[in-house]
């Protein structure tokens, strides 16, 4: 297998390219971006093909460009995989929720492209038992499928305001174009919607009422986070109503029974 200072090499090698003549590019992309640290000079390309030497992220950029080859491509040589994130993002937890932009860099997913013909959606079901082939698609191909409206949320792993319902560290999908906060209707607690707030301390999953110029966001009787009341729209904005869910079961810790004052002044 070819290192990646041998494959940049057999690049330059297969343009035509000399060394100066990646030196004069490089140099003349380190002028419009008035920063040297873009520029490679032969001495430095000698090292990143010959001796292992990694390229730093502004010559990475520069070969890319120079190379004609997505920088994805070149940081693969490296053992960065920017696909693996689907895989990776779950590693961390931060506390607070927030919106998902880190899967934006995404260009492939692996996705079940044949299913076993007796699978039957209606049923309960181990989806890994059905599925015959799995295929690495391009998320351009997959955007024909997605709705414009949709936004992603993380849920924060010290966030319980929606607990049991949504548990910390569930993602949800959100309806952009359902903002508007419903008066009432619902028959249980499962049919009322819940909505992705955005707050002056950050995002929020929550039941929600509007009364006049106040919006209440109401968290689930058997969590321990109280409601709070919001000015609307100047302190709170309602991004949209979660229509979908992917969470972790099984993943059980104790809970405060009762925030402590600190905690409910912060929230309130």
């Amino acid at each position: 297998m070819f290192s990646g200072g041998q494959k940049f090499r057999a690049l330059r090698e297969q343009l035509g390219l000399t060394m100066r003549d990646v030196e004069g590019a490089t140099t003349r992309i380190a002028v419009k971006h008035a920063n040297d640290e873009f520029a490679v000079p032969p001495s430095r390309l000698s090292d990143i093909e010959t001796k292992g030497v990694i390229p730093s992220i502004y010559r990475l950029y520069s070969l890319s460009v120079i190379y004609r080859r997505d920088i994805r491509e070149l940081l693969s040589w490296y053992g960065v995989d920017l696909n693996a994130v689907t895989e990776d993002v779950g590693l961390a937890a931060p506390p607070k929720s927030h919106f998902m932009e880190t899967l934006a860099n995404v260009a492939d997913v692996q996705v079940p492209v044949r299913l076993d013909p007796s699978f039957d959606s209606r049923q309960t079901s181990n989806i890994g038992r059905f599925v015959e082939q799995w295929g690495l698609v391009p998320l351009s191909y997959l955007a024909q499928f997605a709705g414009c409206d949709f936004t992603y949320g993380y849920v924060g792993s010290e966030d319980w305001t929606m607990y049991p319902i949504l548990p910390p560290g569930t993602f949800v999908q959100v309806d952009e174009s359902k903002d508007v906060v419903s008066a009432g209707g619902w028959r249980s607690e499962y049919e009322r919607p819940i909505y992705f707030v955005e707050t002056r301390q950050g995002h929020i999953c929550s039941w929600c009422s509007l009364v006049g110029d106040e919006l209440i966001l109401q968290s689930h009787p058997l969590s321990p986070v109280p409601a709070r009341v919001l000015k609307y729209p100047q302190e709170a904005d309602v991004v949209g109503q979660v229509v979908g869910v992917a969470m972790r079961l099984g993943d059980w810790r104790p809970i405060d029974a009762s925030p402590t004052t600190k905690e409910r002044g912060a929230l309130n």
